[in-house]
C-alpha cells in the first residue's frame, strides 16, 4: 500500500507561486528583501521576487532533512551565513517550499528577529504540526510532498560531503 502524497508539477508550481504572491500583495505587504531557505525555497523565492517586483534576494543554507522523513536533531545554518547588517530596518519575507516541522523556518525567523523592521514567512505548503504558522500559505496538507525538483534522484551523487 502506498502512502498518499501531494504531487506538484512545474506547471502547478508556477500557478501556486503566482497565487501566493497575489495573497501577499493583497495583504499590502511589500518586502524589501526576499530571504530564500535553500534548497527548495530558492525556487519559491525567485518566483515571489519577480511577482512582487523585489530585486533584493538573499539566500541562507540550512541543513535539516537527510532523506524522506529523516532529519538531523536540529537544523543548522551552513556557511556562508547572511550578514544581518544587510537586513537592518528592512521588511523581510522568508520563502521556503514547505513548513513541515517548522524547525527550519523557526531558525531563520529567530535569526532575523530583532534585526529587521518586520519578518514574515511564505510557503507553498504548510503541515498542520508545523511549529511556525506562516503568514502566507498556498496550501495546507498533512501528506509528504513530491516537488518537481526533488522527485527524481540526482543526476550525480556526491560522496564524502
Amino acid at each position: 500500500m502506498t502512502e498518499r502524497r501531494e504531487n506538484l508539477s512545474y506547471e502547478k508550481f508556477g500557478r501556486a507561486v503566482r497565487e501566493l504572491a497575489q495573497s501577499i500583495a493583497d495583504d499590502g505587504y511589500e518586502p524589501d528583501v526576499v530571504l530564500s531557505i535553500a534548497r527548495g525555497g530558492v525556487f519559491v523565492a525567485g518566483g515571489l521576487a519577480y511577482a512582487l517586483d523585489c530585486k533584493n534576494i538573499h539566500l541562507v543554507n540550512v541543513e535539516f532533512y537527510t532523506g524522506v522523513g529523516t532529519t538531523l536533531a536540529m537544523p543548522v545554518m551552513l556557511a556562508p551565513v547572511p550578514n544581518l547588517v544587510d537586513f537592518s530596518d528592512k521588511k523581510v519575507l522568508i520563502a521556503d517550499d514547505v513548513a513541515d516541522t517548522g524547525k527550519t523556518l523557526k531558525l531563520v525567523h529567530d535569526f532575523c528577529t530583532g534585526h529587521v523592521a518586520e519578518v514574515r514567512s511564505a510557503v507553498i505548503y504548510e503541515k498542520p504540526h508545523s511549529l511556525v504558522k506562516c503568514e502566507y500559505v498556498w496550501k495546507r496538507t498533512e501528506y509528504w510532498i513530491n516537488f518537481p525538483w526533488s522527485v527524481e534522484p540526482p543526476v550525480v551523487r556526491r560522496t564524502g560531503e
